[in-house]
């Protein structure tokens, strides 16, 4: 494991992170996930009890079926809010239902879980490591989520433990575009200090 190709500054891997939804077939690397999944391992958790747990899934034939399962897990949300047909979707759903589409065709997927069903704080900290250092050796990536609707199969077609809870979906890949610079609203409107509503000293 060559922790030295994690060289890039990092903020220029923060500020050049942005959600991937498209990606090229290329198959990633066994290594480079290795290598992603511990700097993941890295990050605080709770009580360092280290409840995260990673499943890697590589294989075309059960990404392809996990495709499948996705797609209506995406529709099943989309549906919860009131839209019926891909007509129906404001614009901002347009990249994540083209992720909906494609999800059979990506090269990889990281699964973020924890034992005993346990919380997100111990597992949103290793997703963040990850999508970083996948940055840095050029792999995108994007955390989604799965339907209650489709959580008893999904644990079935993976074998996953009852007790083991799901947080994120991560697909990996090789970006069909680029990375960021991403557009975010400015600190001065998202920061507060000290109190609600009372602005910070920067513009």
């Amino acid at each position: 494991m060559e922790r030295s190709r994690l060289s890039m500054p990092l903020g220029e891997a923060i500020f050049t992170q942005r959600s991937i939804r498209r990606f090229t077939p290329d198959p990633i690397p066994l290594e480079d996930v290795h290598l992603i999944l511990e700097a993941a391992v890295r990050a605080p958790n709770g009580g360092n009890q280290q409840i995260a747990r990673f499943l890697v899934v590589d294989d075309r034939d059960t990404i392809q079926e996990f495709g499948r399962l996705y797609h209506e897990a995406w529709w099943a949300k989309r549906h919860d809010e009131g839209f019926q047909r891909r007509d129906d979707l404001p614009r901002r759903y347009h990249a994540a239902a083209g992720l909906a589409d494609s999800m059979a065709e990506v090269p990889c997927i990281v699964f973020a879980l924890a034992l005993h069903d346990g919380p997100a704080d111990s597992v949103l900290p290793a997703v963040q490591n990850m999508m970083l250092a996948a940055r840095a050796i050029g792999i995108g990536s994007v955390p989604t989520t799965l339907h209650p609707s489709v959580m008893d199969r999904f644990h079935r077609m993976f074998g996953i433990p009852d007790d083991v809870g799901f947080h994120f979906c991560v697909p990996l890949g090789y970006p069909q575009g680029n990375f960021g610079p991403n557009v975010r609203k400015p600190t001065s409107e998202t920061t507060f200090l000290n109190r609600w509503d009372d602005p910070v000293p920067w513009t």
